[in-house]
């Protein structure tokens, strides 16, 4: 696992950093830090693109099927590829497995956030109530 990391770390990309695009890692970050990462990044972009390598392909799915289940984003495209992976410990370099996956936003996207942040709202000000009263 630690390979994966430390490969991901010294990956070269030549292509240039996009604005919109995350790169997930199945060990940095728990699962709902890129969940709300990605509704972040769709309020500012309208679309977002997940990408991942190795066993962190199964993050970037659950992450892009809790924002389809919940309404927020629509499936635009899906690429996979394999990537040669330069890894110091091995003469010749590693094959990892590559997911790219951008989704839009839907229709209802800004309803359902503005409908999520003022359940958060309410939810806090009950909480601060609660403390007053006890």
């Amino acid at each position: 696992m630690e390979e994966v990391t430390e490969a991901v770390n010294n990956l070269s990309i030549t292509e240039p950093h996009k604005k919109n695009r995350i790169q997930v890692s199945n060990t940095k970050k728990p699962l709902f830090f890129y969940v709300n990462l990605a509704k972040r990044y769709m309020q500012l972009h309208n679309e977002v693109e997940l990408s991942a390598l190795g066993m962190a392909i199964a993050t970037v799915v659950t992450v892009a099927e809790i924002l389809k289940n919940n309404g927020l984003a629509i499936e635009k495209k899906i690429m996979t590829s394999t990537v040669d992976v330069k890894d110091d410990s091995r003469s010749r370099p590693m094959q990892k497995a590559k997911i790219e996956i951008v989704l839009g936003k839907t229709e209802n996207f800004d309803e359902l956030m503005a409908a999520a942040a003022e359940e958060r709202e309410a939810a806090a000000a009950a909480a601060a109530e609660g403390e007053e009263q006890g």
